[in-house]
């Protein structure tokens, strides 16, 4: 975009008024934020269509049970299809594992075990049996803190044209919000770095559309809106050459009651940017085609 590096077009250090940088701080933060924004409406759009199409989920039936576990412990076998668990409603086996999940994050490490009270049905029988199964809160390592596995059914849950939406819109805000505390916490240490670029993301992409004949439209869609939030983070961070970095440009130009930098200076900061950035992408790539690699 003419202007947009705060080019000169004149002797006399004047702005082409047709450009960019010509324009008043309000209307060029506006520009700048307008990719961002369509990146977030975008992955509304499509966690919209996703949620309306059908997310799959796996049905709350039991296709293993781990010997010695907690569950064989409890009598849970092999076929079984979970009805409640400490009087919570299981639709799915996702719900089952979120009451797991939470009752462990509520103990805090206090016990070894925590029970959980399961009611479930065996196959080919609608008598409902109760049971209390002592999940672990360190279980061995590939089992989960019950012992068992889902046995793969997959149901389409589809929510209502006027609710999609709304849960649309609901997704991409704790998308977002996870995206940022992971990013903090890679900045802090507590996560590893994990940064994947063009050759990881068309492997992702490519293994992701492999299971849209069994899985549905869902992963690719999610896949899709996920990436557009993943742009739309990064694209937005105050680094030098992303947009992030020629807001904070701007607002710099806005707290100095409009004394804008010498556009030598602004074009060097986004250019050192632009090197750092293009820099870090020959990195990233050479460690994705390294992971590709046998």
């Amino acid at each position: 975009m003419p202007g947009e590096n705060g080019d000169i077009n004149d002797e006399n250090g004047n702005y082409d008024p047709k450009s960019f940088a010509a324009k008043s701080p309000g209307k060029r933060l506006i520009v700048l934020v307008a990719g961002v924004t369509m990146n977030v409406v975008l992955a509304m759009v499509l966690f919209t269509v996703a949620f309306g199409m059908g997310e799959p989920m796996l049905l709350p039936q039991i296709g293993k049970v781990v010997p010695g576990s907690p569950a064989a412990a409890a009598g849970i076998r092999a076929g079984d299809t979970i009805v409640s668990a400490n009087n919570q409603p299981v639709k799915f086996f996702s719900d089952l594992v979120t009451i797991v999940n939470t009752g462990l994050a509520k103990d805090n490490n206090r016990h070894a075990t925590v029970p959980v009270r399961v009611t479930l049905h065996h196959a080919g029988s609608t008598q409902l049996i109760a049971t209390t199964v002592n999940v672990r809160e360190h279980p061995p390592a590939g089992q989960g803190p019950m012992g068992i596995e889902a046995n793969g059914k997959i149901v389409y849950d589809s929510l209502p044209l006027w609710q999609a939406p709304i849960r649309g819109v609901q997704y991409t805000f704790q998308t977002t919000s996870a995206f940022i505390q992971a990013i903090g916490q890679m900045i802090t240490g507590a996560l590893p770095f994990q940064l994947t670029g063009p050759v990881g993301i068309v492997k992702i992409t490519g293994d992701v559309a492999q299971s849209v004949p069994s899985e549905g439209w869902w992963p690719l869609l999610s896949l899709t809106a996920v990436l557009s939030l993943n742009l739309a983070i990064i694209n937005i961070l105050p680094f030098p050459a992303l947009d992030g970095g020629r807001v904070v440009l701007v607002l710099v130009e806005v707290v100095r009651g409009g004394k804008r930098l010498k556009p030598e200076v602004e074009g060097v900061i986004n250019l050192v940017g632009m090197a750092l950035l293009l820099t870090l992408m020959v990195v990233i790539t050479f460690f994705d085609v390294k992971g590709l690699l046998p």
